[in-house]
């Protein structure tokens, strides 16, 4: 039987490739259709050398979920027998890293493909092998595994980074050389630039354009033509991390400067909610933050944000943040149907104190006096908060991707400075009832 796992396209022409096929039988063609070493890009190779983290940064469609899910499929092959998944939640983890086109279930040998028990959030390999999922939201639910293979897939969307990255890590204590691959599109993120910088980090930055022969006919093109040679075309399409981008209101290092770690005594705290218009998995986020003010100073002391949450969820979430930081009032943005935002909060606490704002200017209006306070050091981040701050960064960006979601965070994060720095009257046409 020919030695597939020794055979690699990249190093044969076309009339080998041709010979090759004439000569495997039966099982080794589906193999060679099948076999990952076979059709990987030189970045989709596992690095050489003696490693502990493989960050693969790639564009939209540049093919790092793919190389995800073969790392960890090579891994169980090769002995690994306790895997950790995690993404940004259970839901996005089953839908992209289990149950996507290029997901651990789909690719493969259907012989060696593993089975998953929904009710255990388990992976089962047919060698004995065993995954388990797990939600960057419970980062202290990785406390107590312990695996020898790990995979992480967009860790830029994590809602606590740090701390699940630490936990995962403290996790992979089993086998000879236990390691874990990190898949993500990039994102202005401090946690990922820290991440980058670690010792035993190997970096792959994949390209869009490179996976184009297994995207849809005009797809490239149609990206380039709107994105290609902008800023968030480097992003996006190119896999480059930006910690910058042309117009946007903010930036991480204006950020960075604004940092830190112990909160002074406050003379108020304010919860800011931005609902989200309607309710359901597609639905936008509904912004919560909370922050203080300490003098002429305020401070962001937490981003709550809730994803998918119905209008009770968020509301309960709200009053109880108000109790836990003994806050002075609630923020709410009246646009989306304010009266029924006051009303679900009072369902919950009937003497909220609550005040009541209705926007007539656009989001990024909005937010322009709020950037100036922080290159002014007004304001200052209790810690960091890596949602916000990269979508802090991203208000205002040329080309920006994804502008139809909503900037949850950043238009919470505004009404709460507002409330607690600016006079009456001095952002534009803001009306409070």
């Amino acid at each position: 039987m020919t030695d597939l796992e020794n055979l690699s396209v990249r190093s044969r022409t076309k009339s080998e490739m041709e010979e090759l096929w004439k000569k495997l039988k039966g099982w080794d063609r589906e193999r060679f259709l099948s076999l990952w070493s076979f059709w990987a890009s030189e970045t989709q190779q596992m690095p050489l050398g003696n490693w502990l983290i493989w960050l693969i940064l790639g564009g939209r469609g540049a093919g790092k979920t793919r190389t995800g899910a073969e790392w960890i499929a090579q891994q169980v092959r090769d002995g690994a027998r306790n895997i950790a998944l995690v993404g940004p939640t259970f839901s996005e983890a089953c839908e992209v890293m289990l149950y996507g086109e290029s997901g651990l279930l789909n690719i493969g040998h259907p012989a060696e493909r593993p089975k998953y028990i929904a009710s255990r959030r388990r992976l089962e390999w047919p060698n004995g092998a065993v995954g388990h999922v797990y939600s960057a939201h419970d980062p202290d639910g990785l406390r107590g595994g312990q695996f020898d293979a790990a995979w992480a897939d967009e860790f830029c969307a994590w809602a606590y980074p740090d701390d699940t990255l630490s936990n995962l890590r403290l996790a992979l204590r089993l086998g000879d050389a236990p390691r874990l691959v990190v898949t993500t599109t990039p994102r202005p993120s401090t946690a990922l630039l820290t991440l980058k910088s670690a010792p035993g980090v190997v970096t792959h930055q994949m390209r869009t354009r490179d996976n184009a022969h297994h995207l849809a006919p005009g797809y490239m093109d149609a990206m380039e033509a709107r994105y290609g040679g902008s800023p968030l075309g480097q992003q996006e399409l190119e896999g480059e991390i930006l910690t910058e981008l042309p117009g946007a209101l903010w930036s991480l290092a204006t950020i960075a400067k604004q940092r830190q770690a112990e909160t002074p005594e406050l003379d108020r705290i304010v919860i800011a909610i931005d609902p989200p218009a309607t309710s359901g998995p597609k639905a936008d986020a509904c912004g919560l933050i909370v922050a203080g003010v300490a003098g002429d100073a305020a401070y962001v002391l937490e981003d709550a944000t809730l994803r998918h949450a119905p209008p009770e969820m968020w509301a309960e979430r709200a009053v109880k943040l108000f109790r836990d930081y003994a806050a002075d009032c609630v923020i709410a943005e009246g646009n989306q149907g304010g009266e029924m935002v006051e009303a679900v909060l009072r369902q919950v606490d009937p003497n909220l104190p609550i005040r009541r704002v209705h926007a007539r200017r656009s989001k990024q209006t909005r937010a322009e006096p709020i950037a100036h306070l922080y290159t002014r050091g007004r304001v200052f981040h209790v810690g960091r908060f890596d949602l916000l701050e990269s979508q802090m960064c991203q208000m205002g960006a040329q080309g920006r991707l994804g502008s139809s979601t909503s900037p949850d965070r950043v238009d919470a994060l505004v009404w709460a400075v507002h409330a607690l720095l600016m006079k009456e009257g001095n952002v534009p046409r803001v009306r409070c009832v």
